[in-house]
């Protein structure tokens, strides 16, 4: 009687974060076809672990401290323990990632690809933090005998949108973020321009937000009366099914502008000083970035004229 070989893929991560890691997780299940593999993951993106195919099984990490939840680490450790993975990877390689490692008695620790000290397969290219998140992972895996990853894809991501969809032509507007980085949020004033500039041109701005986004949706909609405000009606699927009949996306470094991306949707992605596009940009085939420090900076005309670049060359 065979046995089933059993992986772990660890990926906690923002969302974005998580697209880009796409490519690996098919490159994972492509060189491990037979395997039971297990995603460890966030709450929030359980339901795109779920989804994607790629996986047999989600957990799901509350990713408590060590003080305030020992119970959810000891439950963790006899998790880990009981399952008898045969090969992990470590995708987050964070300091957390790594005390995973060490929960592992010693003489049952599985190979492992990442970054703990004593792992089987470490990525010790000492630039690893300076490279792109796709190009580092890759690199990763390639030490671990995983060779041709793909890009990052969403290709399994839809919805219905026959609701949601106007007719005519139709740009995404992503002007959230991460609530804990401001920083990261070119003003809404500016966004509210864009969207007049699109709306007098013809092309309707569709604003795409979570549910705690909707004030500053609002408040862009409010100056921008030709705007169509979705905030809190669209599920990740939804956004990438909007993405892919939308003629661009435009909107700040956060989740909903890699879906843009990856969908293939031409996209312009704002940055700033707070986070780095060669080394977290999103990926796609058709995709700007425009990056002015502070972004506050950035001009409404070098945005637009983007768009339509983007736009003209899909």
């Amino acid at each position: 009687m065979s046995v089933v070989e059993r992986v772990l893929v660890i990926k906690h991560g923002a969302l974005g974060d998580w697209v880009l890691a796409t490519g690996c997780f098919a490159a994972i299940r492509r060189h491990h076809p037979s395997a039971h593999i297990a995603l460890l993951t966030t709450p929030a993106l359980a339901d795109l672990g779920g989804r994607c195919g790629w996986f047999d099984e989600i957990w799901t990490d509350e990713r408590a401290s060590l003080l305030a939840g020992p119970l959810a680490w000891i439950g963790l450790r006899r998790r880990l323990i009981q399952s008898e993975f045969t090969r992990v990877y470590d995708l987050q390689t964070s300091c957390r990632t790594g005390v995973y490692f060490r929960l592992l008695p010693r003489r049952r620790r599985p190979e492992w690809s990442g970054i703990a000290a004593g792992c089987s397969h470490p990525h010790r290219n000492p630039r690893r933090r300076f490279m792109h998140t796709v190009a580092r992972q890759a690199e990763q895996l390639g030490l671990a005998g995983i060779g041709d990853v793909p890009a990052p894809t969403l290709a399994w991501l839809d919805a219905d949108i026959d609701a949601l969809a106007p007719p005519g032509a139709f740009a995404l507007i992503v002007p959230g973020g991460s609530a804990h980085r401001p920083e990261k949020r070119w003003p809404l004033e500016r966004f509210a321009e864009l969207a007049r500039l699109l709306s007098a041109r013809g092309t309707s701005p569709v604003l795409i937000g979570a549910a705690a986004e909707t004030p500053v949706l609002d408040a862009i909609a409010r100056r921008a009366p030709g705007a169509i405000d979705l905030g809190g009606r669209t599920g990740l699927g939804q956004i990438a099914a909007l993405a892919r009949r939308a003629t661009c996306a435009v909107g700040n470094d956060t989740g909903p502008i890699h879906i843009a991306a990856t969908v293939g949707s031409p996209t312009v992605a704002l940055f700033g000083a707070a986070s780095d596009p060669a080394q977290s940009g999103p990926c796609g085939e058709a995709v700007t970035v425009l990056r002015r420090v502070p972004l506050a900076g950035l001009p409404v005309a070098d945005v637009i004229a983007a768009a339509e670049r983007v736009a003209r060359r899909a």
